[in-house]
């Protein structure tokens, strides 16, 4: 008899009718969580986008410039969200590397969760121990689960947007890519393409990838390997937190 292991990810196979990705910068939505979201997209659920740095530092192009950079990246962004499905795109504009966890960046997110009520986030795991991340990546997760709990759900903190006609809203989840221990996985067989061309477009931070290319075969072998021990070929994992409420 063979002993097959379970695997320890739990799957998730809920859609809800609305979720927001937030990142820092212009690709890591599509790195993190592209296929799930085009996924989701694609059944119905409205996505947000929220990106919070101008991406103007992302260059190891010695004649770059940070103005130049900027503009080529924001218009990348864009081609990539239109082919996730992303009906809604805020931009914060925080310099790349300026990321700073204090009230104006806490405000704004909040301010966000309650105008388009995600029932699910997805956003950068800060609390990745096992390598090194960007520190933006850490500040935005950080701001991310400050905002869900318990400052969008609280009707006194930041009350001049109660004021202004806004409600507190409860999010549900929150889904962290890139985490050292993940617990969840969503089945992107339906959705890997769409990942691998939504990155393709990143070409100032992914030169050469395209629908053969190696860095096209390493995602989907990444994605193949994250599936292993579930009956579907693609799929991307996440630390899923189940919001206090």
């Amino acid at each position: 008899m063979v002993n097959r292991q379970i695997s320890p990810l739990s799957i998730m196979d809920y859609i809800p009718k609305k979720a927001m990705v937030v990142f820092a910068h212009p690709d890591d939505a599509e790195i993190g969580a592209g296929g799930s979201a085009a996924l989701w997209a694609l059944n119905g659920c409205e996505i947000t986008y929220i990106q919070c740095t101008d991406g103007s530092n992302g260059s190891n192009d010695e004649k770059m410039t940070s103005q130049n950079i900027t503009k080529i990246r924001s218009e990348e962004q864009k081609e990539a969200a239109k082919l996730i499905g992303v009906r809604n795109y805020i931009h914060f504009n925080y310099m790349d590397g300026g990321l700073i966890d204090n009230k104006d960046f806490l405000s704004k997110m909040v301010e966000v969760i309650r105008k388009y009520r995600p029932e699910v986030i997805f956003t950068h795991d800060p609390f990745r121990m096992d390598g090194f991340q960007h520190r933006d990546h850490r500040i935005t997760g950080i701001i991310v689960q400050d905002a869900i709990y318990p400052f969008s759900r609280d009707h006194l903190h930041f009350p001049e947007q109660i004021k202004k006609g806004l409600k507190t809203h409860k999010v549900k989840s929150v889904l962290y890519w890139g985490a050292d221990k993940p617990n969840c996985i969503i089945d992107i067989s339906d959705s890997i393409e769409t990942k691998i061309e939504s990155l393709s477009k990143h070409q100032s931070q992914l030169p050469g990838l395209s629908y053969g290319s190696e860095t096209a075969k390493r995602i989907r072998n990444r994605s193949s390997d994250s599936a292993q021990k579930h009956d579907f070929k693609y799929g991307e994992v996440f630390r899923k937190l189940d919001a206090r409420v």
